[in-house]
């Protein structure tokens, strides 16, 4: 009596051979992709209810507690951020978004702590560790700062929480002030080491709200020099929710900067803070790495690297992912015949033996 073989526990191991080899995914995700517009006229740099914004396509972005160092907090409150861009071709402007039902803008008191939100930025190719980048992978972050937003307009200092505090006197004022004090009236470095290194949170005046950092793993933020400043913030509450947009010059001198080209794609994270909860520093709430990209201006070159995601759907079933996908898939499909057919003959004769 001849014993018929199985065919499935021959064809299913010669299939997932044929997989392997030419390594076709049997699953795959969808990533999160930003997708930054041109626009004409100017950006909305200033004006979260600009008409221009809804040419975006808002992106959700989860957030969840920074818990791979400490100091940590479990239990952070701002659980996704909202995301919209755009870019006329010169700068690029984001728009952000999450609920906060408290108005934390103040750091005065020792018991007060800021909102604030961050996006970061790969320095290298390929995106290195979400949270502060890593040794060898640098990251460019720009951090928005609730007070830094409120001092644009007021400075506040230790008599703005406390109005009715008394001191007989404040050294180095002019004579005819002798219990009151302003910045102008601390010109000698002597005592004013932070102020006079150009230390950003030491400085008398505010010229953006936001800060241009670059890191390279936990421990390592560093503030860009004061001439490096480039990026400009602008954010307002609505007594539900925060409203705040980057913007800058796509390309940049600095060494530290991301630079940006249209048609390219780029990685990018989020961290938020809300302070009412306590959280600073890495108390926060971070995401993954996300895609932006940059659609190019009517009539533009892309460049190598990639195409706007409205140019490749237009290339209907001929786009990059048919190549990809359709292709390997295709070569499976001829290569098992060839295998179930070997493995046929050698079954047959092994057989007649």
């Amino acid at each position: 009596m001849k014993r018929h073989p199985n065919w499935t526990l021959i064809l299913v191991p010669a299939a997932t051979l044929a997989l392997t080899f030419f390594r076709v995914p049997l699953a795959s995700s969808q990533g999160l992709t930003l997708v930054a517009p041109y626009v004409e006229p100017d950006l909305p740099i200033d004006e979260p209810d600009s008409p221009l914004w809804g040419q975006s396509t808002a992106l959700q972005i989860p957030l969840s507690s920074q818990t791979a160092t400490r100091p940590m907090i479990l239990e952070t409150t701002v659980r996704a951020v909202s995301a919209r861009a755009l870019h006329d071709g010169s700068r690029i402007a984001l728009l952000v978004e999450w609920s906060d039902g408290t108005k934390n803008d103040t750091t005065i008191r020792t018991e007060d702590f800021r909102d604030a939100v961050a996006l970061q930025f790969p320095l290298a190719e390929g995106p290195p560790f979400f949270c502060m980048g890593q040794v060898g992978g640098n990251v460019n972050i720009w951090h928005w700062k609730a007070d830094w937003e409120a001092e644009l307009t007021d400075r506040a200092d230790v008599d703005s929480a406390y109005p009715n505090m008394y001191v007989d006197q404040y050294p180095f004022t002019s004579a005819d002030e002798p219990v009151s004090a302003s910045p102008a009236d601390y010109t000698d470095p002597n005592y004013l080491p932070a102020m006079a290194s150009g230390n950003l949170l030491a400085a008398a005046t505010r010229t953006s709200s936001v800060e241009d950092l670059v890191a390279g793993g936990f421990g390592t933020l560093t503030a860009e020099p004061l001439a490096g400043q480039n990026v400009d913030g602008f954010g307002e509450w609505s007594g539900e929710a925060w409203r705040v947009i980057f913007s800058r010059d796509l390309r940049s001198t600095e060494t530290d900067d991301v630079r940006f080209t249209a048609g390219r794609l780029y990685s990018m994270a989020f961290a938020a803070w809300d302070g009412a909860n306590g959280e600073r520093n890495g108390e926060k709430s971070t995401s993954q790495w996300v895609s932006l990209q940059l659609v190019p201006a009517p009539g533009a070159a892309v460049p190598p690297g990639g195409a706007p995601p409205e140019q490749a759907a237009q290339r209907g079933w001929l786009n990059e992912g048919f190549y990809w996908v359709a292709g390997p898939v295709i070569a499976t499909l001829l290569l098992i015949p060839l295998l179930v057919g070997g493995l046929l003959l050698v079954l047959r004769i092994y057989e007649e033996k």
